[in-house]
């Protein structure tokens, strides 16, 4: 099926990629197209199979969740990370998300969250355990930010934003080009206090900035 979703999993457990190979095979949307054992290993695979979804443990040995999660976005910015870990620190929360992870769920997620959580990746919309929700919104802090330092041209960037649109089917839909998007999406983060889209993202449907 063209509409399957390409699915690879990175964790240093054999029992932990079993059991969610598991999971996958139950959904006949999803397609489980490779393990990896490490992030390194991760990364290569995830050139090669270029993955729509990865689920990533955090603590990995060679290379660790947050750094294979960063070099795979850089090198496939279309492939969407979930971070599934039993670690809930909030240094390796911040990590995870500022590397580009669009997800963050603990191991003792449900089998209907983590599906709904592959279905809204794929779609370019984010899942935060609450624990990661939490990190977020008290590294925002309650005042750093207002809706009105956005700009009405930001509000639309940032409704787009949060309907899992990139940059440039943001482009299309305004009819501006993607560096000006670009620009537009930078601003939001700054106002926001954030580093990536997937917190911009949480934070804006958290505050209700939208």
């Amino acid at each position: 099926m063209t509409d399957d979703i390409r699915i690879m999993i990175a964790d240093d457990h054999s029992v932990v990629r079993s059991g969610l190979a598991a999971f996958l095979s139950v959904y006949e949307e999803f397609q489980l197209v490779g393990e990896a054992a490490n992030g390194k290993e991760a990364y290569e695979k995830a050139l090669s199979l270029k993955p729509d979804v990865i689920l990533m443990d955090m603590m990995m040995p060679e290379m660790d969740g947050a750094q294979a999660t960063k070099l795979i976005k850089e090198a496939l910015p279309a492939c969407q990370i979930i971070i599934l870990t039993s670690f809930k620190e909030d240094k390796q929360i911040q990590e995870a998300l500022k590397a580009g992870a669009i997800g963050y769920l603990l191991k003792n997620a449900s089998v209907e969250e983590l599906a709904q959580a592959i279905l809204a990746a794929k779609a370019g919309k984010p899942t935060l355990a609450p624990e990661a929700t939490k990190v977020l919104m008290n590294a925002a802090g309650p005042e750093k930010y207002r809706m009105e330092e956005l700009t009405a041209r930001e509000r639309d960037v940032l409704t787009m934003m949060i309907e899992g649109l990139n940059n440039p089917e943001i482009a299309q839909k305004l009819f501006l080009s993607r560096s000006t998007v670009k620009f537009h999406v930078s601003s939001i983060l700054g106002k926001l206090g954030v580093s990536s889209r997937t917190e911009a993202v949480s934070i804006a449907l958290q505050r209700k900035l939208i």
